[in-house]
C-alpha cells in the first residue's frame, strides 16, 4: 500500500516539476495553445507507460523533454503542417525605444520572424527553442535531442545563419543581444 502511495506521489512531483517547461517547448513547436496542450498530456502519458523503465542516466527532466521532443516530431510527421510560432511569442518582448512606430517596426520583425520559421526544419526548430528560447546549455540541449553536444553546436549555426538569410537582415544578433542585458 506504502508503495502505491510512494509512486503516485512521484508522478505528482513530476507532473508538478516538469509540466510548465514540457507545455512551453511544445508549444514554441506548435504555435497553438490548445495543441500544445494536448501534446503535453500525451508526453506524460507516455511518461508514465515509461516511468517503470527510466534508468536515471540523464535527469528527469532531460529524460521527459527526450520524450516531448518524439511527441512533437510524431505529431509534425503526422500532421505535416510548418507552424512553430504565433505571435504570441514575442509579444512579450519589449518595445525597442517604446513608441508606437518602434512598436509597429517590432510587430512588423515578429511577423518576419514567425514566417521564417515556419519554413525551418524540425530539426532547427529544436535547437533554436532550446538553445535560442529556452537558454539550455549546449550539454542539455544535446541530452534532450540524443545528439552530440559537436551537431548542437553546428545545427544551431545553421539554424542561426538560415534564418538571418531568410529574413536578408542582420539584426538578429543585436535583436537578441538588446534583450539579454
Amino acid at each position: 500500500m506504502q508503495d502505491t502511495a510512494d509512486y503516485e506521489a512521484r508522478i505528482k512531483a513530476i507532473y508538478r516539476e516538469h509540466y510548465r517547461d514540457v507545455y512551453q517547448y511544445l508549444y514554441y513547436f506548435t504555435g497553438k495553445r490548445e495543441h500544445a496542450e494536448d501534446l503535453t498530456q500525451e508526453v506524460f502519458i507516455r511518461v508514465l507507460d515509461a516511468l517503470g523503465r527510466y534508468e536515471e542516466r540523464s535527469s528527469v527532466k532531460t529524460w521527459i523533454l527526450h520524450i516531448a521532443k518524439h511527441v512533437a516530431i510524431d505529431d509534425y510527421r503526422k500532421r505535416r503542417v510548418q507552424t512553430l510560432f504565433g505571435m504570441e511569442l514575442l509579444k512579450g518582448l519589449p518595445s525597442l525605444l517604446g513608441r508606437p512606430e518602434a512598436e509597429l517596426a517590432s510587430k512588423e520583425e515578429q511577423l518576419e520572424i514567425e514566417q521564417a520559421m515556419q519554413k525551418m526544419k524540425p530539426h532547427h526548430r529544436n535547437v533554436l527553442i532550446l538553445r535560442g528560447i529556452k537558454a539550455y546549455s549546449i550539454r542539455e540541449t544535446a541530452e534532450i535531442l540524443g545528439t552530440s553536444e559537436a551537431k548542437v553546436r553546428v545545427d544551431f549555426h545553421r539554424a542561426t545563419k538560415e534564418l538571418k538569410k531568410v529574413l536578408h537582415v542582420d539584426w538578429i544578433g543585436g535583436l537578441a543581444n538588446e534583450y539579454s542585458k
